[in-house]
C-alpha cells in the first residue's frame, strides 16, 4: 500500500490546494492531508477548524484522510507509515524552498521520497495568504476557496 502525506498550513484550504489533493489521491493508495499546528504563526483558523473544513471538501475523496500534526514532517511520516511526501509548486521560489526542505528531509528519513505536483494553470498565483488578504479589505473571494470555507471566511470577519 503506498500511503502520502500533502503536508500544509491549509489556512484556509484553497481550490488551489484542493487540486492538488484531488490529483494526487488518484496517484497513492491513501492520502493523508497533513494539518500542521505551527506554533510560530498566529493562523486564521484553529487546527481543528481546518481539519473541519478540510473534511467536508474531501469527503468524497475515499482515500483521504485529514490528519492534523505538529513537530517534523519526517516524525509524522514514520508515525503514519506514509513512504512519500507530496508537495505542490507554483513557481520557481516554491521549487528553491521545497528542494531544500525536501533534501533536508531525506537526509533525516531516507526512506520518505518527496514528489513534487506543479499547480494547475488556473491555480498559480494562489495562496491562502492571498486569500486572507483579499478578504480583510472585504474582496469577492468565492474564486478561490470552496463555499464551506467562504462561510468560515465570513463568520471570522463579523
Amino acid at each position: 500500500m503506498l500511503r502520502a502525506i500533502y503536508p500544509g498550513s491549509f489556512d484556509p484550504v484553497t481550490y488551489g490546494h484542493l487540486d492538488v489533493i484531488k490529483r494526487s489521491s488518484k496517484l497513492v493508495d491513501e492520502l493523508i492531508v497533513g494539518v500542521l499546528n505551527n506554533k510560530a504563526k498566529t493562523p486564521l483558523f484553529s487546527v481543528e477548524e481546518r481539519v473541519k473544513m478540510l473534511g467536508e471538501v474531501t469527503k468524497d475523496m475515499p482515500n483521504v484522510k485529514i490528519i492534523p500534526f505538529e513537530g517534523l514532517l519526517v516524525d509524522f511520516a514514520r508515525k503514519t507509515g506514509a513512504r512519500m511526501v507530496i508537495r505542490g509548486l507554483r513557481a520557481i521560489t516554491d521549487f528553491e524552498y521545497e528542494l531544500q526542505m525536501s533534501q533536508t528531509n531525506h537526509k533525516m528519513e531516507p526512506d520518505v521520497e518527496t514528489v513534487f505536483l506543479t499547480t494547475s494553470l488556473e491555480y498559480s498565483y494562489l495562496s491562502s495568504t492571498t486569500v486572507k488578504e483579499v478578504a480583510a479589505f472585504g474582496g469577492d473571494i468565492s474564486q478561490f476557496v470552496p463555499p464551506v470555507v467562504l462561510e468560515n471566511i465570513e463568520k471570522k470577519r463579523k
